[in-house]
């Protein structure tokens, strides 16, 4: 049993399979001590190396199959790596001793739900060739009046930039107004494709989640931002409707199948959705500053903020020492004074000492 050379470096995660060729034809692999050949085979037991440095390997059909399927939430993109420093799908995901998690399908930032990742390339690659029709169904919220017209366009197929496209089926499943919910599915994953078959049309989509990719479906127990590993019999499914044959090994062991079955009965709490969501809670920070009274600003741009709200109220009348006298506070500098006056508080020279003194505690206190 053997397998490509340069696709067992890609699986190892050393880098794509055009990049290894390079590396491959650059001379830099070498295969039980001889330099190797761009398509060359490679077999369980031989020695590879890499600029003189070993690669553990293991046969692809050797390997386990594993799919995750992750709920993604908006403001997150479907890279490795974003030279904008956003939040990625891969940030959350379990990792994986040597070996990498491809991803099948995309979503744009915006979009949200259902995403697969596989350890099997083979796998990745026929969930989406288009020769396989894989269906992908879409909730959406679209703002505009769907006409029946509209409707028949989009199933019977419009042009894009790109060529023709269409949906599969389109029903209504809910709301009012310009809040309205449609179910689509389509058997291409185009960039874009569901929202610019509506734009087509004149409509355009303020939401779309992912819902369905092939036999497997968004759980309800699963929350936004949260993985799930599937078990054998979701996994042997997937595969057959590709026309893949299934791996011994397969499915959900020990640690990872008792999370996914707690999960099952007790589901995460959602992570809250990343760039985009901060981004709104930016602006609405900046508008209810905005809208906060004029004389709070002053105090917080003016260094000298209590001096000046005392200027403030002194024009307004309040705060004014003149006036806590008439309504019945004393002045600090006066309280001794007035205390005073009303008995021998405070002044230790005015005692009488031959005066009876009062009973120390609690007055209901009792002699035995």
């Amino acid at each position: 049993m053997s397998e490509k050379l340069q696709k067992v470096l890609a699986r190892v995660g050393l880098g794509s399979r055009r990049y290894m060729e390079e590396v491959i034809a650059a001379g830099r692999v070498s295969v039980n001590g001889q330099v190797a050949q761009v398509g060359e085979r490679i077999e369980p037991g031989d020695e590879l190396r890499i600029d003189g440095r070993k690669v553990q390997f293991q046969i692809e059909d050797e390997i386990r199959r594993r799919v995750l399927i992750y709920y993604k939430p908006e403001g997150e993109i479907c890279s490795r790596n974003d030279p904008e420093q956003r939040p990625t799908v891969f940030d959350n995901l379990p990792s994986i001793t040597n070996d990498r998690w491809v991803m099948v399908g995309r979503l744009d930032i915006n979009s949200t739900g259902l995403l697969l990742f596989t350890n099997d390339g083979e796998l990745a690659n026929r969930l989406m060739h288009p020769s396989n029709e894989i269906e992908r169904e879409y909730a959406v919220r679209v703002m505009g009046e769907v006409t029946p017209q509209i409707k028949n366009n989009m199933l019977r197929g419009v042009v894009l930039d790109d060529g023709p496209a269409k949906f599969e089926s389109f029903s209504e499943i809910g709301g009012e107004g310009i809040n309205r919910w449609f179910q689509v599915v389509v058997k291409e994953g185009r960039n874009r494709e569901v929202r610019r078959i509506f734009e087509s049309q004149g409509l355009k989509v303020s939401r779309l989640l992912r819902t369905r990719y092939g036999t497997v479906i968004l759980p309800r127990e699963l929350r936004t931002g949260r993985w799930m590993e599937l078990d054998k019999n979701d996994i042997d499914n997937l595969t057959k409707s590709v026309e893949l044959k299934p791996r011994q090994g397969t499915g959900l062991f020990g640690m990872a199948k008792r999370r996914t079955e707690r999960m099952q009965e007790k589901p995460l709490v959602a992570r809250r959705g990343g760039f985009l969501r901060q981004q709104r809670r930016d602006n609405e920070d900046e508008g209810q500053q905005q809208a906060k009274p004029a004389f709070n600003r002053e105090r917080r741009e003016n260094p000298n903020g209590h001096s000046q709200r005392r200027q403030d109220n002194a024009q307004t009348g309040y705060g004014q020492r003149e006036s806590r006298q008439n309504s019945g506070y004393a002045q600090r500098d006066n309280r001794s004074e007035n205390f005073g006056n009303k008995g021998t508080y405070g002044q230790r020279d005015a005692r009488d000492e031959n005066a009876p003194r009062k009973p120390f505690g609690n007055k209901s206190f009792k002699k035995f």
